[in-house]
């Protein structure tokens, strides 16, 4: 849907800037030269009636500088995007609305997403919202765990990561070596999945702290993404490409099962939370469930690692 606003929002920017274009360069000058060969006797407001342009150019000319404000605001600068999931809880909750900073890794041109200035890349531990891989016309949002050349190991809900070897400079052995991931658990129990309490815990992601969930009581899934000459459970990441995952670790479709992030699917990072609702009711409410039941003030702020 994300993709489909864009689109139309610079069809629309095109269309109402040429008509005014056209207007103002083309047909505007023929009226001026209409009235200035007018005798003196025509009044003022035959005169007026005479350099009034058509409606549609009318309306176009006034539409035209706010879409096409919207337009650079939202295709260079910051784009709102509303939390679907619960997949990267605790940090961002269903009913979460965020801004994401699109230039934070490089100006992109709207549709086309080809970049034309580059700004930076994203780093370990960043929460991104990127054009899924295998339906790139949905945005999803997950936290970049591994980085191109990065090898990321999974098992029994543990995370180990052997960063990429740098090619400059003295060699560090440590970059041959897997390095656990650790987390300090914080609560047990504050998060229910479909009636299983959660444990809530501190991940400190090779020195980016940050909150996660996984349910104790959940094996795993089995159908993990198969990297060709990899054992199952490791990935190694390509050049040009990201791992991410869910701070939901046993409720997020993410890397795992799918595969990397090419870095031209990356469309920004969140960065902030400007309002958030809540959506929970009870089963014989007669009110729809799109509708909010509350309004959550504290969560808005700025989106923490």
């Amino acid at each position: 849907m994300a993709s489909h606003f864009e689109l139309l929002l610079v069809l629309a920017t095109l269309f109402t800037g040429v008509v005014w274009a056209i207007d103002y360069f083309y047909f505007l000058p023929k009226r001026e030269l209409i009235v200035a060969g007018l005798p003196d006797s025509v009044n003022e407001e035959a005169k007026q009636a005479v350099m009034r342009e058509s409606a549609l150019a009318e309306n176009c000319r006034g539409i035209f500088p706010v879409i096409a404000f919207v337009l650079v605001l939202r295709s260079f600068f910051y784009e709102p995007f509303q939390i679907p999931s619960g997949s990267m809880m605790p940090t961002l909750l269903v009913g979460d609305f965020i801004l994401v900073e699109k230039y934070a890794y490089g100006i992109k041109l709207p549709v086309l997403r080809n970049t034309v200035i580059e700004t930076g890349k994203p780093e370990r531990g960043d929460a991104v919202v990127f054009k899924y891989p295998p339906q790139p016309e949905i945005d999803y949002i997950k936290r970049v765990i591994g980085l191109p050349g990065d090898t990321v190991l999974y098992r029994n809900k543990k995370l180990y990561i052997k960063s990429a070897c740098s090619t400059e400079g003295v060699e560090n052995i440590d970059c041959k070596k897997f390095k656990e991931v650790d987390i300090d658990i914080v609560s047990q129990g504050d998060f229910v999945d479909q009636g299983y309490p959660l444990t809530e815990a501190d991940e400190d992601l090779l020195g980016i702290g940050h909150k996660i969930l996984f349910n104790p009581a959940f094996a795993g899934r089995p159908e993990y993404f198969n990297q060709t000459g990899i054992r199952q459970g490791e990935w190694l990441v390509p050049q040009g490409q990201y791992f991410v995952m869910g701070d939901n670790r046993d409720n997020s479709l993410d890397s795992r099962f799918w595969g990397f992030v090419p870095e031209q699917n990356m469309v920004g990072k969140a960065v902030f939370i400007w309002t958030s609702f809540e959506f929970t009711r009870n089963s014989d409410d007669w009110i729809p469930t799109w509708v909010p039941s509350g309004l959550r003030t504290e969560r808005i702020g700025k989106i923490g690692q």
